[in-house]
């Protein structure tokens, strides 16, 4: 069973429920930062003070002083001695900066806009087992879910993927990268431009994600090399026609009854010696682990994307897929990030 507080006094309990009533109030904070367009204006040009940060963005400037001196005391801005503001550091990625990967304002915003709205329907969920899945919640929604993890897919076009023995080789030499549930296609731009000679392709069963990657493509000239399926990856691509393939923040989005079907389409399209590079988050699978750091996020997500009818595999469930799948030895298992889960085997 997972451990009590036995020692956390009430005073302690009521300070952690403030804390986290703080959070939900920063996060609507950082929210209106960004749409407001604050934290861009103070990474162009800072320190400001808070009339010259209302002129330059078109806002009320009694409002802008109050959210400047709150992002303040959260530690999101810092302040000078004159009383002009500039963003704390990193802040200028994290929150300014949508194609940097260490931004996250995009998950920042699929709370505040999905998250939110999601919750709002959980209590008749709850009675009625209702869910609202992951497609057909059209193209807003999609471009949420792509900005949401655009680091993990810069990450695995840029490291993951060029770390592995022989893979980097294989896609110089003109090889493929099949990317399964490629969604708005920020992954498949990735590894266009990391692999130049590679061939591109991605294949997803949403219709609105598809669109607005067909139209990226298009736009960036890669129609060439990136080439986008609609439809089930068993079917939807050759065998033994890919030298990587990737899925990231998919696994836990394909229904467990099929989920042995998906990864074993996706295993199937692999060459010899190709690799199988899975992203996603590794639920526990014990009381006894609830409480682990490593299993933060993981617990976070399952409760974020209950009603999408999303259940998360844990260990157990991802090495079986794996082994099912035709691969020998378990999947090689690191962390990444919050509590991100990489798992790797070669076919």
């Amino acid at each position: 069973m997972a451990e009590t507080n036995q020692a956390l006094s009430a005073d302690d309990q009521v300070a952690r429920i403030f804390e986290w009533r703080r959070g939900f109030n920063t996060i609507h904070l950082i929210d209106l930062g960004i749409r407001l367009g604050l934290f861009r204006a103070l990474a162009a040009q800072a320190p400001s003070d808070a009339d010259d940060l209302a002129s330059r963005t078109g806002l009320h400037a009694p409002y802008v002083r109050t959210w400047l001196w709150t992002a303040c005391g959260m530690g999101l801005v810092d302040a000078d001695a004159d009383g002009r503001f500039s963003l704390a550091p990193f802040m200028d990625q994290i929150l300014a900066s949508p194609t940097h990967p260490r931004y996250l304002g995009g998950y920042v915003q699929l709370g505040t806009d999905v998250a939110a709205a999601d919750f709002r329907v959980c209590e008749e969920a709850f009675r009625s087992g209702k869910v609202v899945p992951f497609q057909g919640r059209g193209e807003e929604f999609a471009c949420r879910i792509a900005e949401a993890t655009w680091g993990l897919q810069v990450a695995t076009a840029r490291k993951i993927l060029p770390g592995l023995p022989g893979v980097k080789a294989s896609l110089d030499a003109g090889g493929t990268v099949l990317e399964v549930g490629c969604g708005t296609g920020n992954f498949l731009l990735q590894a266009a431009r990391a692999f130049p000679a590679a061939r591109i392709l991605g294949v997803d069963i949403d219709t609105d994600s598809l669109a607005i990657a067909r139209e990226r493509v298009a736009r960036e000239g890669l129609d060439a090399r990136i080439e986008l399926v609609e439809g089930d990856v068993a079917t939807a691509v050759p065998e033994g026609s890919a030298d990587a393939v990737v899925m990231i923040e998919v696994l836990h989005e394909i229904a467990p009854s099929i989920r042995q079907h998906v990864v074993s389409g996706a295993a199937r399209t692999l060459r010899t010696g190709g690799a199988m590079v899975i992203v996603d988050e590794t639920y526990p699978s014990t009381l006894a682990e609830v409480r682990k750091p490593e299993f933060r996020f993981p617990l976070q997500t399952g409760i974020e994307e209950l009603v999408w009818g999303n259940v998360l595999p844990d260990r157990a469930e991802q090495e079986r897929l794996f082994r099912e799948a035709g691969f020998r030895d378990p999947p090689d298992r690191t962390l990444i990030g919050e509590g991100f889960t990489v798992l790797t085997a070669r076919r």
